[in-house]
């Protein structure tokens, strides 16, 4: 796992971003932090502990994307107290027939894993050719962290506040995160929106 420090400016508030599966800060980048230290997680093909102290902020959201969603319960002792959690597109089960990926969609995407995998997953992430081109790290690398994921199971889960589902995902299906977040009784946002979203934000309080 990578981090790095989109806005560090001694602001009292900070937003802490856990990316999608196969992203980086590429896909971020554009958003204007406003007053907010901004701190970007991506690359889950391993994992360390986060030494970072977040006690110095009067204010502390997570927000988390995608696969990120699931990624950021892996440190809930770090993160348990902050002050708002937002899901973007993502569910705390994410690879679930009833609640994410199907599972034999999932495992199909790993076992067919070849050269043209990503530019598919990211024409169905924006239903454009949007991003179509762009690819962060080796097909070997990006494979791997599929199966990295896969492979994870969080003792413990955050208890997030909102969640923002778009009715065009055909990545993690609208219909599975309605029912995961429904369930957790969680406020729901819904956009007419794909996959991924962050191309029609400015601010990440757009986000909020």
């Amino acid at each position: 796992m990578k981090y790095n420090w989109l806005n560090r400016e001694n602001n009292s508030k900070i937003i802490v971003f856990f990316n999608g599966w196969g992203m980086d800060d590429y896909v971020i980048k554009h958003l204007k932090s406003e007053n907010f230290d901004i701190l970007s997680f991506c690359d889950y093909e391993s994992f360390e502990d986060i030494n970072i102290d977040f006690s110095i902020y009067s204010e502390k959201i997570l927000i988390c994307w995608s696969m990120g969603v699931y990624i950021a319960n892996l440190y809930y002792e770090k993160f348990k107290n902050f002050d708002r959690f937002i899901a973007v597109n993502g569910t705390q089960k994410p690879i679930d027939d009833k609640w994410g990926i199907p599972i034999a969609i999932y495992d199909l995407m790993i076992d067919n894993f070849n050269e043209t995998t990503v530019s598919r997953f990211m024409k169905k992430m924006t239903l454009s050719d949007e991003l179509v081109s762009y690819k962060s790290r080796s097909d070997e690398e990006l494979k791997n962290e599929l199966i990295s994921i896969k492979k994870l199971n969080p003792d413990k889960y955050l208890k997030f506040d909102k969640a923002i589902i778009s009715k065009k995902d055909k990545i993690i299906p609208a219909k599975n995160q309605l029912a995961f977040w429904q369930e957790q009784g969680v406020k729901i946002k819904e956009k007419d929106l794909p996959h991924y979203i962050f191309n029609t934000c400015s601010f990440w309080s757009d986000l909020l």
